[in-house]
């Protein structure tokens, strides 16, 4: 058996060794047009930065190790420029010599990935931009700052790559502006769970201009404009555009593939196509999303892999399948870490999936023990079935943690409420007695009792302040001092039962508090004497940071422009 490889990064390496392990006896091609086979896309920012000197730790193999372990004859710099599905022949071209030859094989898997999404913009051409996305693109960028030591930089986009490289060109030295057409950076997080990044990127030195379009650049000397929309242009020594990704899929749609999502190629969940002894796997393709069970594409380097994985299996004559995508992620951002998985509150809705959701802002080991710091974990569940759906959280160590136990819930099925039964590791440098995954059970059964109501962000501003209501912040005094939500008096937790005179009867109470613990106790407090009372979800730390980010979102807008 024969087996061609189209693209030699994530899911078409990992197929390639798979299929040595499977069957010593195939001949097993892989075609890679770029320079470089089985390298870290992950990594390429943290090149760029420093945080990885030595270039060769970017690639887990090359062309020569995977034939001395395995056996498998990599090409680099071969482009396949057609497939035949008919003769089952694809052509190449050799980039190094110019040279045009027809390859054969028995099985030919699909692994081109996705480029960089350049959308044809006045002078996307100019020297001084870029994209990043292969180890040349990064060789470049490092060059490019090595020789010129630019001190400015301006990045397109605001997902993985823009926010890592940020973080990596700010760690040089260099002024950073962050520009894109949404109002929030790292799609996967909800506008609230992003408030708490966007104050990082902003602590760090990072501006921020969200909300705006680019349409195009010009060059100014030795520098670049980058044109926005209705506003004066951004000025930078070099620009990066990281703007999102496009499926690579002209050669499957010139082979007459069935095409999906956004021209991603068409699979099952054996990650075979619409042509017999053709597979794809990788950013190229469509899968299920396992939540919503809708189609769609997720460009992660884990899903690659296994799937992978599971073409060379069924190649050799296996019954593999895919389940679909999570969509897990999570990403380091300066000291903090943001993670994800599941589905956030905007796409559950847009599923048309009846949602609720909790969040709370648990420490990350037992406060008693040094060192501990608050994390925000934001669940999303059905109501009424209480099937976990997904989960952001935002914060510093233990964060990885947390998001894999929650994924792993979500792919074993688990309700939000069965959190509270997980047996997890416990001892005090690591997490508490009852662990933040476990209090988001409990959360969600005080719920499901009808032992607590919520109300949350996006409600505080309708509340009524004409007094037919009672707004409670039950924090210390020198914590209302320090910031509060208008209208919202003040009385202690530790005081409330001495004086319950002070709240009206027979008016429905909202209660608010720093993280949420302690407005949940008033709240108890209160209906057991027969008060209608609502618990703020996620506390006056988010509320403070959704709404000082729309503040800072506010000012940064220029003149002329809507508020």
């Amino acid at each position: 058996m024969k087996v061609v490889i189209v693209g030699g990064v994530a899911g078409g390496a990992t197929a390639a060794a798979r299929l040595r392990r499977l069957d010593e006896a195939a001949e097993i091609v892989v075609f890679e047009r770029s320079g470089y086979v089985s390298y870290a896309n992950c990594g390429l920012p943290y090149y760029i930065g420093g945080t990885i000197t030595d270039r060769e730790e970017l690639t887990l193999q090359t062309p020569e190790s995977f034939w001395q372990r395995f056996r498998v004859d990599v090409r680099v710099r071969h482009e396949v420029t057609a497939i035949h599905p008919a003769e089952k022949t694809v052509t190449v071209k050799d980039l190094t010599t110019g040279a045009v030859f027809d390859e054969s094989y028995d099985k030919l898997l699909l692994s081109p990935g996705a480029r960089p999404t350049q959308p044809a913009l006045p002078g996307a051409g100019l020297g001084r931009l870029f994209t990043l996305r292969t180890v040349e693109d990064t060789l470049k960028i490092r060059e490019f700052i090595e020789q010129h030591h630019p001190k400015s930089a301006v990045l397109a986009g605001g997902g993985f790559i823009a926010i890592e490289l940020a973080e990596n060109l700010r760690d040089l030295g260099l002024e950073v502006t962050l520009v894109q057409r949404p109002k929030q950076l790292l799609n996967p997080l909800d506008a609230d769970m992003a408030a708490f990044l966007h104050a990082q990127m902003r602590r760090h030195g990072v501006r921020l201009h969200l909300g705006r379009t680019v349409e195009g650049f010009a060059a100014d000397g030795e520098r670049v404009n980058v044109l926005i929309r209705d506003e004066a242009p951004l000025t930078a020594d070099m620009v990066v555009l990281a703007i999102g990704v496009t499926p690579d899929t002209g050669l499957a749609r010139d082979a007459g593939l069935a095409l999906g999502v956004k021209g991603s190629i068409l699979v099952n969940d054996r990650m075979e196509t619409s042509v017999p002894d053709i597979y794809a796997v990788g950013d190229a393709v469509q899968v299920r999303h396992f939540v919503t069970g809708q189609d769609t594409l997720l460009s992660l380097a884990g899903p690659a892999n296994k799937q992978g994985r599971i073409a060379a299996d069924n190649i050799c004559g296996g019954d593999s399948r895919y389940p679909g995508s999570q969509g897990s992620s999570v990403i380091k951002v300066f000291d903090m870490t943001a993670a994800s998985t599941g589905v956030n509150e905007k796409t559950a809705k847009a599923a048309g999936i009846d949602c609720d959701k909790l969040v709370l802002s648990p420490m990350s080991h037992a406060g008693y023990y040094p060192g501990g710091r608050v994390m925000t974990m934001k669940v999303v569940f059905e109501k009424n079935t209480y099937r976990l759906l997904g989960a952001q959280i935002v914060g510093y160590e233990g964060v990885d943690k947390r998001i894999d136990v929650l994924s792993t819930a979500i792919h074993a099925g688990l309700t939000v409420l069965q959190l509270k039964d997980l047996d997890l590791a416990y001892a005090p440098p690591y997490s508490s007695a009852k662990d933040p995954v476990n209090m988001a059970g409990f959360m969600a059964e005080d719920l499901a009792k009808g032992l607590v109501k919520q109300f949350f962000t996006e409600d505080v501003a309708a509340l009524p302040r004409d007094g037919s209501v009672t707004l409670l912040d039950t924090r210390t005094p020198g914590e209302y001092v320090g910031g509060h939500a208008e209208g919202f008096v003040n009385i202690p937790v530790d005081e409330l039962r001495d004086r319950l005179d002070e709240i009206p009867a027979g008016k429905p109470v909202y209660v608010m508090c720093q993280s949420g613990l302690r407005s949940y106790v008033a709240c108890r407090i209160l209906a057991q004497r027969g008060f209608a009372c609502y618990n703020f979800s996620g506390g006056y730390r988010l509320y403070a940071a959704v709404t000082e980010d729309r503040a800072a979102a506010e000012e940064a807008l220029p003149c002329g422009m809507e508020k």
